[in-house]
């Protein structure tokens, strides 16, 4: 029983409820009794409401803080790999060498997809964006294994989160080889998981192909930063389509098209997008200054954050990391001479320290994806292939727990109240 409670005045009525806290975070009162009272709470886009309790992810906006199960993000992208941050989301605590090793060649030996999906891309115009198509071969999978899941048994689960996890990296890289007629290119498991991918991407039967190593860490980076983030648009939405028992291929699609808004996944689209949109050092300032005038559409796109309102600890890892990748492929670009100097504006001038506006994953992101080769209109599904494993962990942790309700939100009618629907005459 919670030690403190809360009372909630209506009409002179009082109501009593508890307050609870998780191991960290704030304290939430619990409500969830409240509609017996013919009472409900509004709170449009649910930011002050839990709808869940877990144990996978906590972010702290104010601190600057993001744990998984409990360790830092600089530490997991500086000490282990993405496969190894994968089984720490999905079984709660770190793998030895052998549960690394034996998880490692699981996630390889089901990497590729039934042939017969292969023909589903057919169906797309070759200019169709790519989460387009993402979303619809992602949720094609639940058609090659609807008969095969029990999602009531942890062991069908279990092997759920292996098929996606493997599966999704080989569907985001025959979106891109569909889109430019290239042949897709089969993975290989010799390599790592980011590893794969590019040779996946940019592998071609004409030649052979080596991954960079700096672009295969560097890649790695991305996918450990983007793989769980607490309950954002697209975890919710996964939690609440598998509230209903829904297959979970079909629950990872609807994550999918939740992350492909402009708000959300796209936002590093947007990031490129609006570097192009400068296009040289020189149209800095009158960009700056537009963003600073609040009587002007214009928004300088990532930097700041709708959580954190201190520095993204995902992005001073980001940050070292796409300085590494610029050095290494030496680009002489004018687009990574604008990021440079908005980068340097952004962490000095003190209207952006002021505001907290400093620069995000997604700025950072996105510069690195672009000088890999990846292209722009690929960005969110990259974001997808990495926040697979996230909204799997969390999707296993519903069905864990055990004690969850079908979602279903309550709304404030605001139309016409009862009215009467005469016959007509209609000869």
């Amino acid at each position: 029983m919670a030690d403190k409670k809360a009372t909630l005045t209506v009409d002179g009525k009082n109501y009593e409820f508890d307050i609870v806290k998780g191991s960290l975070g704030y304290e939430s009162i619990d409500i969830h009794g409240l509609s017996q009272n013919k009472l409900f709470m509004y709170d449009p886009g649910l930011v002050s409401t839990a709808v869940c309790e877990s144990a996978i992810t906590y972010v702290d906006g104010d601190e600057g803080m993001l744990l998984y199960r409990g360790y830092p993000i600089d530490q997991l992208a500086s000490n282990a790999d993405y496969l190894e941050v994968s089984y720490l989301l999905l079984f709660g605590e770190r793998p030895t060498k052998q549960q690394y090793q034996d998880f490692s060649k699981l996630v390889k030996r089901h990497t590729l997809v039934h042939e017969q999906l292969t023909k589903f891309f057919q169906g797309f115009r070759r200019d169709s964006h790519p989460m387009a198509v993402m979303c619809g071969v992602s949720g094609a999978l639940a058609a090659f294994y609807h008969d095969s899941i029990d999602v009531k048994k942890e062991e069908h689960r279990e092997l759920t989160a292996i098929r996606l996890l493997a599966k999704i990296p080989t569907l985001a890289a025959m979106c891109y080889k569909y889109s430019i007629g290239q042949p897709f290119m089969f993975p290989q498991n010799n390599l790592s998981y980011a590893g794969n991918f590019l040779y996946m991407m940019f592998a071609t039967p004409c030649e052979p192909y080596v991954v960079n190593p700096v672009l295969e860490r560097a890649l790695d980076k991305i996918f450990i930063l983007h793989a769980d983030h607490e309950q954002n648009a697209s975890t919710s939405t996964v939690r609440i389509a598998a509230s209903s028992g829904a297959n979970p291929f079909a629950c990872i699609a609807a994550g999918i098209a939740s992350l492909w808004g402009p708000s959300h996944g796209g936002a590093n689209e947007a990031c490129i997008n609006m570097l192009e949109e400068i296009g040289t050092v020189d149209r800095i300032p009158e960009f700056i200054a537009r963003a600073k005038d609040k009587n002007d559409p214009f928004r300088l796109m990532g930097f700041g954050h709708r959580v954190y309102k201190n520095y993204d600890p995902r992005a001073k890892v980001m940050r070292e990391t796409c300085h590494e990748v610029l050095k290494e492929l030496n680009i002489k670009n004018p687009l990574f001479d604008v990021a440079s100097e908005l980068e340097r504006i952004a962490l000095s001038d003190p209207y952006f320290i002021d505001h907290k506006l400093y620069p995000n994953v997604d700025f950072y992101s996105g510069i690195v994806l672009k000088a890999i080769g990846i292209p722009t209109s690929m960005f969110t599904v990259m974001f997808a292939l990495a926040r697979t494993v996230g909204w799997i962990a969390h999707w296993k942790e519903m069905y864990k727990q055990g004690n969850f309700k079908i979602a279903r939100p309550r709304q404030i009618y605001t139309g016409y109240t009862e009215r009467d629907f005469p016959a007509i005459d209609k000869d």
